[in-house]
């Protein structure tokens, strides 16, 4: 049978637009690295004394005069992109992943980021997830990397030892669903329909290597009938992906439950190829040291995770990032003061050392 021409021409619509987009990744990598050539430039100049500030306002001046075609090389923006040069320029593990994000990505994680690794953060998340721009300023309003130094990603030693640190980096401690406007006396029927409303970004918050297979996936064990929440695949640590929901505090003998479906998908769902699956509990909210002890003596590959129904409190947790390096900084000096202060041990003439 002849193939439709209509499939034709929906094959040609589609190298135009494959060709259409890496036109606009060049053209973004370009103005990424021109805008840091200038920015280079212009520091060179002002750091040697060569230019004052001013020089900078006449030469936003020229170009607006003698290319008045060209927009965005206003004064604002020329300091932008000094300041876009002078905050990468000695830090070579970011330099690669400036290019591969448009200018606006670049701006906001420039504008809004407060620390060094908090840029990197970003850099490398937004590389990595391919978020949008839309979707990297709602990362910020979530305080993502708070969350990530405060909250790191706990799993079971089984889980670490079959993909070591790449587990921790496939999962989140929490989740945020403020998208789904649940109210707060919700219930796990309406998490699970709004996750399946909002799939989407669900799949944007899991992260990128994440795929959906089905929802209350039927398992079947002797002569009765199971249905395991949320079924997904992950295609960077090549598993099936459970995720049982809870509403209420996680509870150690939630685990039961879960560790039955991953034995249940490993004999009679997972393909020859594929590793063992994977288990998340997202509950409402947890104990770190009931997740700890729940998790220390677990055979199974799991991880409790919370979700977040609401943004949190910037201030809050700026705070408590405050905190964290500040304690930090001060553990690290006391170790470093015993050192500077032990007694120089001298040797006595004949090789014997003091007392």
């Amino acid at each position: 049978m002849a193939e439709p021409i209509e499939a034709s021409f929906a094959e040609v619509v589609g190298l135009i637009e494959q060709a259409r987009q890496r036109a606009y990744q060049a053209v973004d990598r370009e103005l990424v690295g021109l805008y840091w050539r200038i920015g280079q430039y212009i520091s060179a100049k002002l750091a040697a004394a060569v230019w004052g500030e001013g020089v900078v306002d006449r030469l936003a001046e020229h170009l607006a005069r003698t290319m008045p075609g060209q927009r965005g090389f206003t004064r604002r923006n020329l300091f932008r992109m000094r300041q876009f040069f002078e905050a990468y320029g000695a830090d070579e593990k970011v330099t690669a992943l400036l290019t591969q994000l448009p200018w606006t990505h670049n701006l906001i994680i420039l504008t809004q980021s407060k620390r060094p690794e908090e840029r990197q953060f970003y850099l490398r998340m937004a590389v990595q997830e391919r978020w949008s721009s839309r979707e990297l300023e709602r990362q910020y309003s979530l305080g993502s990397f708070e969350r990530a130094v405060l909250s790191p990603t706990k799993v079971s030693a089984a889980l670490t030892q079959m993909h070591g640190d790449a587990a921790t980096a496939a999962f989140k401690d929490s989740y945020a669903v403020e998208f789904l406007s649940l109210p707060a006396d919700h219930s796990e029927a309406d998490l699970h329909r709004g996750l399946l409303g909002q799939l989407r970004a669900f799949l944007i918050e899991l992260g990128r290597d994440f795929c959906f297979v089905g929802s209350e996936f039927p398992v079947q064990v002797g002569g009765r009938d199971f249905a395991l929440d949320l079924l997904f695949f992950h295609r960077g640590l090549n598993c099936l992906v459970a995720i049982e929901l809870k509403v209420e505090r996680f509870e150690p003998e939630h685990l039961g439950k879960l560790n039955f479906y991953l034995e249940a998908l490993d004999r009679d769902v997972r393909k020859s190829h594929e590793n063992p699956a994977i288990g998340v509990l997202l509950c409402a909210s947890k104990d770190s040291e009931v997740v700890e002890y729940a998790l220390s003596r677990s055979l199974s590959p799991a991880l409790v995770a919370q979700y977040q129904t609401q943004l949190p409190d910037k201030q809050m947790l700026a705070a408590k990032l405050h905190e964290f390096y500040a304690f930090n900084a001060a553990a690290a000096e006391d170790q470093v003061a015993p050192i500077a202060a032990a007694p120089v041990r001298r040797e006595k003439k004949g090789g014997r050392r003091d007392g």
